[in-house]
C-alpha cells in the first residue's frame, strides 16, 4: 500500500451534515426586475461565477422579467456590461460568455399585467422545449415589495406557482418582509394563500457571507470554543455594523425606512441568532431555523416607555470622512428638514436563557461612520489577575474572539502575552486567520451561495416565517417607542462612531464600544 493510500481522513460530521452535494436540477430562473441595479450588478454576476465554477445545473435558462421593452440581444449586452464590471472572474474571448448567454432570454410585461404571465407561461415552455428543460422553476423577485403579493398571485393564475408534474417551483423574495410586525404578518398571509412554506425563499444577502456561515463551524466544529460559549466565561457581545457611506441620494427612501429597518430587524439580528444559537440536533434547515427562532424568542422585549433608556437613535452631521467634507442628513435630497429618521442606532439587548442569563449583547449600526466593517465581539470575563502586580492586572484587556465579517474574512483571537525582558509586563497581542491568505482563493459572493441553495431547494440560509415574525416582536417595540418617544436622535458628526449617548448603555457592567 502506498503512503498516500494509507492516509486516513479523519471523519468530520459537521462538514457530512452541511453535504457536498451534486449540481441543482435542471431549472429555469425567472428575474422580476431585471432591468434593475441588483439585477445586474449582483444576480447575473452570481450565476456567472457559478457557471465559471462548474456549480450551474447541466441545463438551465434565465429569463428577464421587465416592463422595459427590449429583446434578447440588448438585455445579453447590458448583462454583459454587469458581468464584466461586477463577477469576480471574467475572461475576454475565452468563450464561457458565449456558451452562458445563449441560455438568457428577456421577457417583456408590466408586474401588472395579467396578460403578460400568460404570455410568460407560453415563453417558458418554448424555452424548456429549445433546451430540453423540465418545468422546475425558480421566480426570483427583484422587486419593490409592494409587488411580491401581486406577483405572486398573478403567477398562480397563470398556473406558475404550483409544483406539477414532479417539478417544483420556488419564489425568492428579497427584503424589506414588511415594515412592521403588523404587515409582515399581512404578507405571509398573502403569500400563504399561494405557497407552501417551503416554496418561499426569504432572501438576507448576510446570511450567504462566507464569515457568516463560518460561525456555525466555528462553533460546533471546534471543541475549544463551544464549551466557552455561555455566560460563565463570556462577559459580553458586541455586534458592529459600519458603514461610510451616507444615503446617496436615497434619502426619500431612507428616511421611511431608517437604520432600525434597514440593518437591524434582518441582518443584524439574523447574525445575534447564529452566535446565541444552541447546538441544532443536526444540520438540516429547519434544525437549525428552529434554534434561531428560539434566540429570537428568547430576547427580553424592550417596553415602549423604556426605548430611551435601552436604545438610542442618532443622526449624523456634516463632517470628515478620509479627509473629504461630507454633508449632513437633512443636506441630502427628499429628506425633510424636522426629519427624525435615525441613520444611527445602537441598543442592549438580553436573553433570557440558562447560556446567556446576564450577559449583555450590544448591537449598533450607522451611516457616515469612520470605516466599512462588520464584525462580532465575543468579550471574555477577564481572570482574576492576582499573581501579577496591581497595575498589570488594571491594564491587561480581556481576551476577546472577534469574527471579522467584512470588508476583511475572517477571525482573531486577543490575549495576553508577556513581553520579552526580567519584568513581568503583559500585553495583548493577536492570533489572525484571514480567507484569502489561508485558502488562497476568494470567497464566493453571498448571492452565489444563496442563489445556488434555492436552486438546490436547501433553506438553511433563507429566513423562516416565524422568524421574521419573532424579529419584528421585538423591532416594532422599539418603532413603537420611537414614535411616543420626545427625545429627537442625537446628533454626530460624519466621520465620528456615533453620538456620545450611546455609551451610556454600558452603564452598570463596566465597558465601552469598541474602537475599530
Amino acid at each position: 500500500m502506498s503512503g498516500a493510500d494509507a492516509v486516513q481522513t479523519e471523519r468530520n460530521p459537521f462538514s457530512e451534515g452541511l453535504g457536498r452535494r451534486k449540481n441543482p436540477d435542471p431549472c429555469v430562473i425567472v428575474l422580476f426586475g431585471a432591468s434593475g441595479d441588483l439585477t445586474q450588478r449582483k444576480l447575473l454576476p452570481a450565476l456567472y461565477n457559478l457557471a465559471r465554477d462548474g456549480l450551474l445545473p447541466a441545463k438551465f435558462a434565465i429569463i428577464g422579467f421587465a416592463r422595459r421593452p427590449k429583446d434578447d440581444d440588448q438585455f445579453r449586452r447590458e448583462m454583459l456590461e454587469g458581468v464584466r464590471q461586477y463577477a469576480r472572474e471574467y475572461g475576454e474571448g475565452e468563450g464561457l460568455w458565449d456558451e452562458f448567454s445563449r441560455a438568457i432570454f428577456y421577457h417583456s410585461a408590466s408586474f401588472d399585467d395579467q396578460e403578460g404571465y400568460q404570455t410568460l407561461a407560453r415563453k417558458l415552455e418554448e424555452v424548456a422545449r429549445e433546451l430540453g428543460l423540465p418545468c422546475n422553476r425558480l421566480f426570483y423577485l427583484a422587486t419593490s415589495p409592494g409587488y411580491f403579493s401581486k406577483i405572486v398571485h398573478s403567477l398562480d393564475a397563470a398556473g406558475l406557482a404550483r409544483p406539477a408534474d414532479g417539478c417544483w417551483s420556488r419564489v425568492v423574495i428579497e427584503k424589506p418582509f414588511g415594515r412592521d410586525l403588523e404587515s409582515a404578518k399581512a404578507l405571509n398571509r398573502e403569500l400563504h394563500q399561494v405557497l407552501a412554506e417551503e416554496q418561499i425563499y426569504r432572501i438576507d444577502h448576510y446570511l450567504g457571507k462566507e464569515t457568516v456561515q463560518n460561525l456555525l463551524a466555528l462553533r460546533f466544529a471546534n471543541g475549544i470554543f463551544e464549551p466557552l460559549w455561555n455566560q460563565k466565561y463570556v462577559d459580553s457581545v458586541q455586534i458592529t455594523v459600519a458603514e461610510s457611506i451616507g444615503v446617496e441620494g436615497r434619502g426619500g427612501y431612507y428616511d421611511k425606512a431608517g437604520v432600525l429597518r434597514d440593518m437591524v430587524q434582518n441582518h443584524m439580528l439574523q447574525v445575534l441568532s447564529l452566535v446565541a444559537m444552541e447546538p441544532p440536533v443536526d444540520m438540516s434547515a429547519d434544525a437549525i431555523r428552529d434554534e434561531k427562532v428560539k434566540v429570537l424568542r428568547s430576547v427580553r422585549r424592550i417596553p415602549a416607555g423604556d426605548v430611551d433608556r435601552h436604545v438610542v437613535r442618532g443622526q449624523y452631521d456634516r463632517g470628515t470622512i478620509l479627509g473629504r467634507s461630507v454633508p449632513g442628513y437633512k443636506e441630502d435630497e427628499g429628506v425633510p428638514a424636522d426629519s427624525r429618521a435615525a441613520t444611527y442606532v445602537a441598543l442592549r439587548l438580553d436573553i433570557q436563557s440558562w447560556r446567556w442569563s446576564g450577559v449583555p449583547f450590544f448591537l449598533r449600526s450607522g451611516k457616515r461612520l469612520p470605516k466599512r466593517v462588520t464584525e462580532v465581539c465575543i468579550e471574555f470575563k477577564k481572570p482574576p489577575l492576582l499573581l501579577f502586580s496591581e497595575t498589570t492586572a488594571c491594564t491587561v484587556a480581556p481576551n476577546a474572539l472577534i469574527i471579522n465579517v467584512q470588508p476583511d474574512e475572517g477571525i482573531s483571537l486577543r490575549f495576553g502575552a508577556k513581553v520579552p525582558g526580567p519584568d513581568i509586563e503583559v500585553r495583548q497581542v493577536k492570533m489572525d486567520f484571514r480567507y484569502g491568505s489561508s485558502f488562497g482563493v476568494p470567497s464566493p459572493e453571498a448571492y452565489e451561495r444563496l442563489l445556488l441553495d434555492a436552486m438546490s431547494g436547501d433553506s438553511t440560509l433563507f429566513t423562516r416565517r416565524d422568524e421574521v415574525e419573532a424579529a419584528w416582536t421585538l423591532m416594532t417595540d422599539v418603532l413603537e417607542g420611537w414614535q411616543r418617544s420626545e427625545v429627537p436622535p442625537a446628533r454626530y458628526a460624519a466621520g465620528s462612531w456615533g453620538p456620545a449617548e450611546a455609551e451610556r448603555l454600558f452603564d452598570g457592567c463596566g465597558g465601552s464600544w469598541r474602537r475599530l
